[in-house]
């Protein structure tokens, strides 16, 4: 959530930043609701304020023993007016809040401008480009051959979109997602967190998921409770409401969950294999750090995920997103993409973003400085990784001619030693 006195005090900027991210927010009925609010709290509390000089009259009356009707009839009315205003302004604050939560966080100052893909910018490659001596094949026939993917089973059971691993295929999966686990852990220092998969409404809002992309959210309509489209939501919100003290900062969580996505808008993107899907495994990092913070820590979490990527030995390269590619709650992004030469084209395997105070504002997530001043953090997230599109990277690139693929040397201690997985017969 943007602070809506920056909104006053640098307007111009922030409707050319506005207008540069190319989405949401209608910025001039905010600034109408604003005012109205504004001018309604200065008209209650100035009743409140006559309230209490009648109040102090009618008492020096009575005392007296005088006459306090009039007074009494004054009040009275006051208060009528007082309950009408308070009326109106609820009506209000309830737009405002509406309004307010629907503005895009503004993007840092270091981002190119652009309004869609075309706009992004590669800044770091790493590991050379694999050539076969036959035709590469892509990982659904690899998958399939391998006797280690069965989309046909997934789309019985649950439709087009959902994964089914086997055998192999499954122990390559969470081996896969073990290791993740044990780097960011072991290397960098992530504490790791089991978090529920389904969240309230107010988890959603907090994160920044809610009111922009809620049409992409599965729901439990019973109990009003959302399937996690990552687990960035319930880690970020494990401290919302709450008021924390700078020597727990950076605050640096990890979980390992599920993710449920509706993919609105992307009918007929993707539609063979597991490149798109509703449901997928991610593990996802979040750090907690003090304001100002943000830009250092970004750079450590894309550090962090390119590290797991060279490790396993995959050609990736680093985008810096442009405005019209950053994303709704991010101020900074960069996507790192993984080489797939069966499908013949990179595919994103993590997203690394800087919110700054946006989401700890909206979840009312903030800290107390040594001097006693409360501030709000920046909140920054990355995929580390997204375990399908890295599973198809895997397959793709560790094929060999026969049909079977290599582990990862990084994985084989994690498949109890198999270091490769062949064909059915």
């Amino acid at each position: 959530m943007l602070d809506i006195n920056y909104i006053r005090d640098h307007l111009d900027l922030v409707r050319q930043k506005l207008a540069d991210k190319g989405e949401g927010g209608d910025l001039d009925r905010l600034l109408e609701l604003d005012g109205q609010r504004r001018a309604l709290i200065g008209q209650t509390e100035q009743l409140k304020k006559q309230k209490n000089e009648a109040s102090k009259k009618i008492a020096e009356a009575k005392k007296n023993k005088q006459d306090a009707t009039d007074l009494i009839g004054q009040m009275q009315a006051v208060s009528a007016q007082e309950k009408a205003i308070d009326s109106k302004l609820a009506e209000v604050r309830n737009h405002y809040e509406v309004a307010i939560l629907e503005m895009p966080n503004l993007a840092a100052d270091d981002v190119p401008v652009g309004t869609d893909e075309s706009g992004n910018v590669e800044v770091d490659h790493w590991g050379e480009r694999i050539s076969f001596d036959f035709a590469p094949k892509p990982h659904w026939e690899l998958g399939k051959a391998l006797g280690i993917l069965d989309l046909e089973a997934s789309a019985k059971i649950s439709g087009a979109g959902f994964i089914v691993t086997r055998d192999l295929g499954a122990r390559l999966e969470r081996a896969l997602a073990t290791f993740l686990l044990d780097v960011n852990r072991e290397q960098h220092g992530y504490t790791e967190v089991a978090v529920p998969f389904l969240v309230n409404r107010q988890a959603m809002f907090g994160s920044g998921q809610f009111p922009k992309m809620e049409d992409d959210a599965y729901k439990c309509d019973r109990e009003e409770l959302y399937p996690i489209p990552t687990a960035e939501v319930p880690l970020i919100n494990l401290h919302a409401g709450e008021i924390l003290s700078e020597e727990q900062l950076s605050i640096d969580y990890m979980a390992h969950s599920a993710c449920f996505r509706r993919e609105a808008g992307s009918y007929g993107k993707d539609t063979r294999g597991i490149i798109r899907v509703h449901q997928f495994n991610k593990v996802e990092l979040v750090k907690i750090v003090p304001a100002g913070g943000g830009p250092t820590a970004l750079d450590q979490i894309v550090d962090h995920a390119r590290n797991l990527l060279t490790l396993l030995g995959l050609e990736h390269r680093v985008l810096l997103m442009c405005t019209g590619d950053t994303g709704f709650q991010q101020r900074k992004k960069f996507d790192l993409e993984v080489w797939a030469p069966g499908v013949g084209r990179y595919l994103e395997v993590s997203s690394c973003s800087d919110c700054g105070d946006f989401q700890a504002r909206r979840a009312s997530i903030r800290y107390r400085d040594a001097k006693g001043q409360v501030h709000f953090p920046d909140t920054l997230n990355g995929s580390a990784l997204a375990l399908p599109r890295t599973l198809v990277a895997i397959l793709e690139t560790y094929q060999q001619a026969d049909g079977s693929v290599r582990v990862p040397e990084a994985l084989i201690p994690y498949m109890n030693g198999i270091e490769m997985i062949r064909p059915e017969r």
